[in-house]
């Protein structure tokens, strides 16, 4: 009984104590020490494979989307355990789409669109292309299904958004397209 007593208080001083070890900045104006809450993207993690998000903050050519997904704030969703299937468009595919269009729907004003739009390209589960066939539907996250379309050995979403790589990550696989998928009208 007693070392049931003694293991009880050791793990509830574990937790307590774990509980408070929160990060705190001290605040400039007041001098006092506020705590700043942390999501997943704060995690700091230099020996584990590395998640969707900072695979494409890697990447040279995804910087309009890493751009867009932190105008959504998106970037604590996509770094969590997922798993997850992220068709990521490439700064070309966002050049393809009519001026201003990138510019505009990083306004504050237009997050909302912003986020349906990265939700259309992103998937709950992974889908390797070696396990993709012709005609599969799959529902994204905003609701919405993409259609698979194989043609001449080469692998579409939607008909026209080629998949031209596939890199898997901690979390999920990011298939790198040469087109923004836009959502249907509602």
């Amino acid at each position: 009984m007693k070392t049931r007593i003694i293991c009880l208080l050791f793990t509830s001083s574990l937790f307590i104590i774990s509980c408070k070890n929160e990060p705190k900045q001290t605040s400039p104006t007041t001098g006092s020490e506020t705590v700043q809450p942390t999501g997943q993207s704060g995690v700091k993690d230099d020996v584990s494979n590395p998640n969707i998000v900072q695979v494409a903050s890697g990447s040279p050519d995804h910087t309009t989307l890493v751009a867009a997904v932190k105008a959504a704030d998106l970037v604590d969703a996509l770094s969590n355990t997922g798993p997850f299937t992220v068709y990521a468009p490439t700064n070309a595919a966002f050049e393809k789409l009519p001026k201003g269009t990138v510019e505009g729907l990083l306004e504050p004003s237009k997050k909302a669109d912003l986020q349906a739009i990265l939700e259309y390209h992103t998937y709950v589960g992974v889908l390797k292309t070696a396990y993709l066939s012709d005609g599969q539907e799959f529902e994204q996250v905003s609701g919405q299904k993409i259609t698979i379309t194989l043609r001449d050995g080469k692998t579409y979403v939607n008909g026209t958004a080629e998949i031209v790589a596939s890199i898997p990550t901690s979390n999920g696989i990011i298939h790198v397209i040469n087109e923004v998928l836009l959502p249907p009208s509602k």
